[in-house]
């Protein structure tokens, strides 16, 4: 489903060393099967996003191959790479990125909207069901708890039946029981779909729930041993010229 061969990601290093470059995935190879959830784990710096954000083809990388359910995405023009988004990916992120002026409705349906599914208007009502939200469904963003507006964004990446779904911290911005309760949530849309999941956490007890766990301290993966003798180290990517 997910294969990463030798990804690296350069980016230039302005300020801190001008005409350098920071590596932040090194070499990186990664393999996830279909139905298989993931968790990224690894402190400040280590690569997760970096990781996230070539996975859903936000981000280009410098080297190497991404295969994307059978699509090696990494050439992909924008054309294309907007074409995978919207067909294999679905992203739920820590801060919810709703739109304002939309309606939990609306929110949900703009996907399918613009994807041009006929049954955009029933399954959005069918997903805010399935989130626990029917009642908030004409509200506005500003009008929703966080975690309402979390289920609005977990529901939102599901329109499109993703078979890929990639978690950025989903629970970073919402307080402990809150955020239990849409990881609770998440998996089980997940377990229903036998989605992918690939989610990044700072949750050790959350990660440890996953089929598979992989650490990164800067730009490479390491093992579970290395991982507990730097916890609460903070890493920066390395410089290089």
């Amino acid at each position: 489903m997910i294969r990463l061969n030798h990804v690296g990601r350069l980016y230039p290093a302005r300020a801190q060393a001008p005409g350098g470059m920071i590596r932040a995935l090194d070499d990186f190879s990664l393999h996830v099967e279909p139905g298989e959830w993931i968790a990224v784990m690894g402190p400040s710096g280590s690569g997760k996003s970096t990781l996230v954000n070539l996975i859903g083809c936000l981000d280009r990388p410098s080297s190497g191959e991404i295969w994307l359910d059978g699509e090696n995405v990494a050439g992909l023009g924008n054309t294309e790479l907007n074409r995978v988004r919207a067909e294999k990916i679905g992203f739920v992120f820590q801060f919810f990125h709703l739109v304002p002026s939309l309606t939990a409705f609306e929110n949900v349906l703009i996907p399918m909207e613009i994807a041009g599914r006929r049954d955009a208007v029933p399954r959005a009502r069918r997903l805010l069901e399935e989130v626990g939200l029917t009642e908030r469904a004409h509200h506005y963003p500003s009008q929703l708890s966080g975690g309402e507006q979390q289920r609005i964004a977990i529901a939102r990446a599901l329109a499109n039946d993703p078979p890929i779904v990639l978690a950025d911290e989903p629970t970073g911005n919402l307080d402990s029981t809150t955020g239990r309760n849409i990881m609770d949530l998440l998996l089980n849309v997940r377990r229903a779909r036998a989605s992918t999941l690939v989610l990044v956490t700072h949750d050790a007890e959350l990660a440890s729930l996953a089929d598979n766990r992989l650490v990164l301290r800067d730009g490479r993966p390491v093992t579970p041993d290395d991982a507990l003798r730097n916890t609460g180290k903070s890493t920066q990517a390395e410089t290089v010229r």
